[in-house]
């Protein structure tokens, strides 16, 4: 297999959660530009509707469709659409999220679940949904959003630590159990990365945004656009052997002092 054709997607189709701004829409533009047509789903009708309307823009086949990453029926309907639409589903990136940030002792029981729900459950109900295609390929590929949070703790967003703590677990439990039906799935673990959430960030700590230039050796924020090639990467046969891997996207972040 030349080195053109193990990143090559034309033959795949991928459906990306929360894929209509951020990091997803990042991870959409790449898998489209490897060739694959999209689903994109999340809550926001608007967004989802311009979202692939960018992609189309750009030559790809895209499909919106409005749903809850923590409704178990929602997800029916959304591979439901993808298999009417495009008669397959070859790649499920679970990139959906939310965070609330404040003092922990502040939450209330229905805020940790709602995040606990979206962040975690939404993934593992999305990977459930998939499997029997993926299964029935003889192939697939799930590429799960967790975050730097996985493996460090964060004083102001304690339910979205634990989510994404969660959600880095779930990838390698998963990993263990469908490796046998030769489904990979990883996870990528953005730092921080120029996006809605990370504006609210900067908002709420005056100085923060100064302190993580200070601490990024590659001296910057991150984009949407720097996850396009590794969600390639992760989505294509450059990746077969890889299995269970948490991947930083950090400019460096987490390996400074």
């Amino acid at each position: 297999m030349s080195t053109t054709s193990l990143f090559d997607l034309h033959d795949r189709v991928a459906l990306v959660t929360g894929g209509n701004g951020g990091i997803g829409f990042g991870i959409a533009q790449g898998l489209a530009g490897a060739g694959a047509r999209l689903v994109i789903a999340a809550r926001n009708r608007e967004k989802n509707q311009a979202a692939c309307a960018k992609l189309a823009a750009q030559g790809a086949q895209c499909s919106a469709i409005e749903a809850d990453v923590a409704s178990k029926e929602d997800w029916q309907r959304v591979v439901q659409r993808a298999l009417e639409n495009f008669g397959r589903i070859d790649i499920l990136v679970n990139n959906a999220g939310i965070l609330l940030g404040k003092a922990a002792e502040t939450y209330s029981l229905e805020e940790w679940q709602s995040i606990i729900d979206v962040n975690l459950t939404g993934a593992f109900l999305g990977a459930q949904a998939v499997y029997p295609e993926l299964k029935r390929q003889g192939a697939g590929k799930i590429i799960n959003i967790a975050s730097l949070t996985s493996i460090f703790g964060s004083p102001f967003n304690v339910p979205y630590t634990a989510s994404k703590g969660g959600v880095l677990q779930l990838t390698r439990g998963l990993a263990a159990a469908w490796a046998k039906d030769n489904i990979q799935v990883n996870a990528l673990l953005p730092g921080w990365i120029d996006t809605d959430l990370a504006t609210q960030v900067r908002a709420r700590i005056p100085g923060f945004n100064e302190k993580v230039i200070a601490r990024t050796p590659a001296g910057r924020w991150g984009k949407p656009e720097d996850f396009a090639g590794v969600a390639v990467f992760l989505a294509s046969h450059a990746s077969d052997f890889i299995n269970g891997a948490g991947i930083t996207v950090d400019g460096g972040y987490s390996i400074a002092l």
